[in-house]
């Protein structure tokens, strides 16, 4: 497992982090060093067709050892970090034989990766870990992935006997702030169907994400001396609390949970002139999201009849489910599921309660359910991966190429 510890650590070094306020793709320009290095390292292990576009996507393919026709299939992962959390000067940390108790992150901040809270490090003893040191992220988020992937691809080009049609493999940019999936040239990637090894721990396979939204409320109130204010004053904090005082109060994050849709709110700035509250809006069902965004409208034209016409509200579609996408082809997620139990790894199929690039790919043409990659606890200081998770992942990729060809060679 040492390459697969030594490649990862080779990543996640470089701080890929992407910036939502910025217009270019990449978001930024540190990401480019990455994503030279992997088209590099690509062409290094034998890979075919390797290129990098303008915007940073990279692709390339193994072709097929068959003389008979396979369908091409893919495996993409993304390369930046996430912007909620410092990926400057990672310094990875390897616990070895991890014995089930604390982790000590860091002694001087007494930072502490305790399986008294994180409770899934308990299904780890005796295994590897790959830490942070408390400081940053790891970015097991999806440099995990992206190692799995190439890892694959090398163990296939070394071990020609392994029967596999044609495989494309995709890394990209920009997945942390919903933009991953944006300029994927979904044509010239040419597979019938992808997986995404984005998800977290052993076992994972998904196939269902949330519909998403996003909300912005805007109060225009009116500013005047409070000492004379009666009659006058519109004070736009107040009436933006109202409009959150009617929101549900049990269907937010920290009361939900599997299928449960949410509103959230995460951000509130204003004084007397200018409110504005920015949230979003989760939901798998279709119905019970369309429902949500209608029950918003409606409060906000209730304030509008109370207070009169200065407040408003715009509500975007950010992306999906793509289970509607995904079980016209379910074959798609039968063979990832048959790789696992293959491999004796219990699939764990349920939905994700968050996005996935899967999601938005699904919606233009490329069906890609999710695949475990093995990290926990993305987006902060106390992410960790088991290196034994990685090996795990790296495995269904293979098996999902040799299942693919043997199942078209029986279907023939």
């Amino acid at each position: 497992m040492q390459n697969i510890i030594d490649r990862f650590i080779s990543y996640v070094k470089i701080d890929t982090q992407s910036d939502p306020n910025s217009n270019t793709t990449p978001s930024t320009e540190k990401q480019w060093n990455l994503a030279n290095k992997l088209a590099e390292e690509l062409k290094a292990i034998g890979m075919e067709d390797v290129s990098i576009d303008e915007n940073a996507y990279v692709m390339a393919t193994l072709p097929s050892n068959l003389d008979r026709e396979v369908p091409t299939i893919g495996f993409i992962s993304h390369f930046d970090t996430s912007p909620d959390f410092s990926g400057t000067n990672v310094n990875p940390q390897i616990i070895e034989n991890y014995d089930g108790n604390d982790i000590i992150l860091n002694v001087e901040k007494n930072i502490i990766l305790s399986p008294n809270y994180f409770s899934d490090l308990k299904q780890y003893k005796g295994q590897t870990l790959i830490t942070t040191d408390g400081n940053t992220l790891l970015g097991a988020d999806d440099k995990a992935g992206i190692t799995e992937i190439v890892t694959a691809m090398e163990y296939l080009i070394n071990n020609a006997h392994i029967h596999h049609g044609p495989v494309r493999v995709a890394f990209t940019p920009d997945e942390e702030i919903g933009r991953g999936a944006h300029k994927f040239d979904v044509k010239k990637f040419g597979a019938q169907w992808a997986y995404t090894m984005d998800g977290s721990q052993i076992g994972e396979l998904e196939y269902e994400n949330f519909n998403a939204a996003s909300v912005k409320i805007k109060v225009q109130g009116k500013s005047v001396h409070p000492g004379y204010a009666k009659g006058k004053m519109i004070n736009a904090v107040i009436i933006a609390n109202e409009f959150l005082s009617l929101m549900p109060k049990k269907e937010m994050p920290q009361f939900t949970s599997y299928r449960e849709g949410f509103f959230h709110f995460y951000d509130f700035k204003g004084d007397v002139e200018y409110a504005e509250i920015n949230g979003i809006i989760r939901d798998h069902d279709r119905d019970k999201f369309d429902a949500r965004k209608e029950l918003l409208q409606r409060v906000v034209f209730d304030l509008t009849e109370r207070f009169g016409d200065i407040i408003s509200i715009e509500i975007k579609d950010q992306y999906y489910n793509m289970k509607e996408k995904i079980e016209p082809v379910m074959h798609i997620v039968d063979i990832a599921e048959q790789a696992m139990k293959d491999l004796e790894i219990e699939p764990l199929i349920k939905p994700i309660r968050g996005g996935t690039d899967g999601s938005q790919l699904s919606y233009m043409g490329l069906p890609c359910p999710n695949i475990f990659a093995g990290g926990h606890n993305f987006h902060g200081r106390y992410e960790y991966v088991p290196v034994e998770s990685m090996k795990r992942a790296t495995d269904v990729i293979v098996k999902i190429i040799e299942l693919t060809a043997k199942y078209y060679n029986d279907e023939a």
